[in-house]
């Protein structure tokens, strides 16, 4: 082994440790270099292995659909693995994360409006748009600390054979139990329990904000008794509805259309007083596995035949607006984005959520553990 082909070597392990050159890369170009002397590999330790990247998501069907649409071909592109971990990326498990002082989580599957709490006090990473292409984005949609990667909505899914033809509207039907008997089921977090609750309560969509807490929590509190679970992630949100435990829930619209699926027709759901929603990827400050590297991820996500996987798989309205197009005629009705399915809607008001949402999380989960 001669002077020149070491100091190759390691000279291309440190530019992959720089992120300049994948580990595919340099597999590749340090075979040449040692043509036929591979023990070099396990000598020198410039060749520790490229640490991977975490991503953390809402569980379930969403592990799998981020694996094949994102996961795979990045590792395939880059050389550097990425794990699905579907733990579920709340405010509060990203601040813990972060003042652990060794986070073992890299990605996150946030609400913007978390992004923005957790970014101004130090714990995300500002999103690099040198790398992250705004103009693959809507107009709008890519905050500080957060790039937007889909959307979706809370909506009403429901049980079509305990109701028949008389399907719900909006969120007064959805607090009607007179008119829709059975149990209901709203999200731990509260998020869309406020808006549907005042909806329901004759609040006009143009006049939800600033939300009125107390008017909503008065109405949520005196339906308690008719709440048989509030549900934490997606899994949970499904699983309520496939096993007949409620008849009306309020979902995520990439959960509906799969528990429609699963259940055969039986789940139905509708975009009526829907409240859209972009979810989006933030990195953490001081992630293991290298900001760069994650932001190189942030940016493979904005492939449209990548995000059409995800819609496929999951529902998820495409970020990039060039993926509009390659949506099937009749899978149309099952995207938050499309034309038809928004003007039904509601957007949810991100500044709102990044001035107000600790303190409002704090009061609702105090009525709702009551």
């Amino acid at each position: 082994m001669n002077d020149t082909k070491k100091q190759t070597i390691e000279s291309l392990a440190e530019r992959t440790k720089r992120g300049e050159i994948s580990r595919r890369q340099f597999a590749q170009l340090a075979g040449l270099v040692l043509a036929g002397t591979p023990m070099l590999l396990r000598s020198t330790g410039a060749f520790a292995e490229t640490k991977g990247l975490v991503l953390v998501n809402w569980g379930g069907d969403a592990i799998t659909a981020y694996d094949a649409a994102y996961g795979q071909a990045f590792t395939k592109d880059t050389g550097i693995p990425v794990k699905m971990d579907g733990s579920g990326p709340t405010e509060g498990a990203i601040a813990a994360q972060f003042k652990s002082g060794a986070p073992t989580w890299d990605l996150v599957d946030v609400d913007p409006f978390s992004a923005i709490t957790l970014g101004g006090q130090g714990m995300l990473e500002p999103i690099d748009y040198k790398v992250v292409d705004k103009s693959k984005m809507r107009p709008g949609f890519g905050w500080e600390y957060a790039a937007s990667t889909y959307f979706f909505s809370y909506v009403i899914a429901y049980d079509s054979q305990k109701f028949g033809s008389n399907a719900p509207t909006g969120m007064a039907d959805f607090f009607d139990v007179k008119k829709f008997p059975g149990k209901r089921s709203l999200y731990k977090w509260g998020v869309s329990s406020w808006e549907a609750a005042l909806l329901a309560d004759g609040v006009a969509p143009a006049s939800l904000y600033p939300l009125d807490l107390k008017r909503a929590h008065d109405k949520i509190a005196a339906f308690k008794e008719n709440v048989v679970s509030y549900w934490g992630g997606g899994a949970e949100s499904q699983s309520v509805l496939l096993n007949g435990e409620a008849s009306m829930a309020i979902v995520w619209s990439t959960r509906a259309s799969l528990i429609e699926q699963d259940s055969g027709g039986q789940i139905k759901f509708i975009w009526d007083q829907g409240l859209i929603s972009p979810g989006a990827l933030a990195v953490l400050k001081n992630n293991p596995g290298g900001k760069d590297a994650a932001m190189k991820f942030i940016a493979s996500t904005q492939d449209p035949q990548k995000e059409l996987v995800m819609f496929d798989k999951l529902g998820q309205g495409p970020a990039n607006p060039a993926a509009d197009a390659l949506i099937p005629a009749d899978k149309k009705r099952i995207n938050p984005v499309d034309p038809e399915n928004m003007k039904k809607q509601i957007a949810l008001d991100m500044d709102w959520y990044a001035k107000n949402y600790g303190a409002a999380l704090d009061e609702y989960t105090k009525i709702i553990s009551a």
